[in-house]
């Protein structure tokens, strides 16, 4: 199946959307830019929740839910987010329809069930949550409100790519509201930090922490809090932001409080999500030619076992041993599958989970009983094992340890190849041709970020967390500059 896949050197693009389809974890639906997520696919996202929400709650948050729908008048409430958003925004504008009298047997519009007031279906929720937060919130007994909701959102795009980009999405975001500036900037940072541990611990995928310049920064925030990963082909990709809202939404929505000395303050406030879009950042941190490669702690079936046998009678003696294994295997809560189909032979199954990323594969057949033994295979590298039998849980439980410590290595081995430190604009045109992250210096203005996009279609990914105060000339302009920054063409 992998064989059928277009090489990643020949066409990383389609190599990508070849990939999603073929290893079953999505298709374009019915609906224009949307996607439908299959089981496989979904498999993932549900593990990347399970593990998010556990890191949420242990940090002291909520889950709650919120409309779809945001009156218009909510959602302009907040100037700077509403016209950020204004572009992406699909409108219900009418409430019912009805049969068309012209054409028999179909339906239009009824024109007299036009609402009176449009409703925005939400690209983000902080228009309808910080009007509800009005209600929550009368004094400084009711904060830290510390709430997260999982839902969909939509923003109309044109050009739309599975997981990647969609008109409509599934996501969390969170909505936090607080009684002081610094404790606002703390929870912040605190779901940064959150976001770069499940990265990096989950999904085997390196991050830089940073901070968004005011053009990349969300609409109606005062600083955006970023994850930046980079993927295989040289591009880099958000993968989850964190904002300081600052008292923004709260003036909008009059969203105040009374403090412990009884005078009326507004709240400080922060917003924080990732998306599905982070199943494309797996996909693309990690597969390979052949197909996908996933890490154990993400991989819906971690192991899978293959039978080898020539008659029923062999088939039956393998199943005994192998469900011998396979409740073994639960018991150390490692996912796995006997796949006993006879309708595939051995080699259309190796492939089929070769292309679906399982990490390990057990082959088992007659001799291997004679032997108590097994064939281990490992997704990552295709190396070949022979295990006794006795030994193949324990072997197999340090095996996807190693495993996902070996996809992060490797992947952060690559973003440091593709890390390039420039200190003048010829080096950083050459840089930004060669792919990944380019690291200079930028005189702190909008204009040359903008010129340097005209030029070169690269943005400032981040301004690093760790960067260095140092002196320096900006690439562009030759202006003085305090420290460097993180440029890349992204996603």
């Amino acid at each position: 199946m992998g064989k059928h896949l277009t090489k990643r050197a020949d066409d990383y693009s389609k190599w990508y959307n070849e990939l999603v389809v073929k290893a079953d974890l999505a298709e374009n639906s019915a609906v224009r830019g949307c996607m439908v997520i299959k089981p496989y696919g979904f498999a993932i996202w549900e593990k990347m929740q399970a593990e998010l929400d556990r890191m949420f709650k242990e940090t002291g948050h909520q889950n709650a839910y919120f409309p779809l729908f945001v009156p218009k008048s909510l959602f302009e409430a907040e100037e700077k987010n509403a016209e950020g958003f204004a572009k992406e925004c699909a409108v219900v504008t009418h409430y019912r329809l009805q049969n068309d009298p012209d054409n028999i047997g179909k339906l239009r519009v009824d024109p007299e069930a036009k609402l009176e007031e449009e409703l925005v279906v939400r690209p983000t929720s902080e228009a309808i949550i910080w009007n509800t937060y009005k209600g929550w919130i009368q004094s400084y007994r009711d904060l830290p409100l510390l709430i997260n909701q999982w839902a969909n959102v939509v923003r109309w795009e044109m050009r739309t790519r599975l997981f990647l980009r969609t008109a409509e999405f599934l996501w969390q975001e969170g909505h936090t509201a607080h009684a002081t500036k610094n404790e606002a900037i703390t929870e912040a940072k605190q779901m940064q930090d959150v976001y770069a541990e499940f990265a990096e611990t989950f999904m085997a995928m390196p991050v830089v922490k940073g901070v968004k310049s005011d053009s990349e920064r969300f609409a109606g925030a005062e600083d955006t809090y970023t994850i930046e990963a980079l993927m295989q082909d040289g591009k880099a990709l958000q993968a989850g932001t964190s904002h300081f809202l600052g008292q923004n939404f709260a003036q909008a929505f009059d969203v105040k409080y009374t403090s412990k000395e009884g005078k009326q303050e507004y709240v400080w406030a922060t917003s924080w999500g990732v998306s599905t879009r982070l199943i494309g950042g797996l996909i693309m941190t990690h597969s390979d030619d052949n197909g996908l490669v996933l890490p154990p702690k993400l991989a819906p079936i971690q192991v899978v076992i293959v039978p080898i046998y020539k008659n029923d009678e062999q088939l039956e003696a393998i199943s005994e041993k192998v469900n011998e294994i396979v409740q073994d295997l639960r018991r150390k809560q490692i996912s796995v599958k006997f796949d006993n189909r006879d309708t595939f032979r051995p080699g259309a199954k190796f492939a089929e989970y070769e292309l679906k990323g399982v990490p390990v594969r057990i082959a088992i057949g007659n001799r291997d009983l004679e032997n108590k033994t097994l064939e281990i295979a490992r997704r990552d590298t295709f190396k070949k094992q022979t295990v006794a039998q006795e030994d193949a849980v324990e072997f197999i439980e340090h095996l996807l340890e190693e495993i996902q410590d070996n996809l992060f290595t490797k992947a952060k081995d690559f973003r440091t190849e593709y890390t390039t430190v420039v200190n003048d604009f010829k080096e950083f045109k050459k840089a930004i041709k060669k792919g990944g992250f380019v690291s200079a210096h930028w005189d702190g203005t909008e204009e040359t970020e903008d010129r340097i996009k005209e030029y070169t279609k690269a943005t400032i990914r981040c301004i690093p967390n760790d960067a260095l105060e140092e002196a320096g000339e900006c690439v562009l302009t030759g202006k003085p500059s305090s420290k460097r920054v993180l440029f890349a063409k992204a996603y």
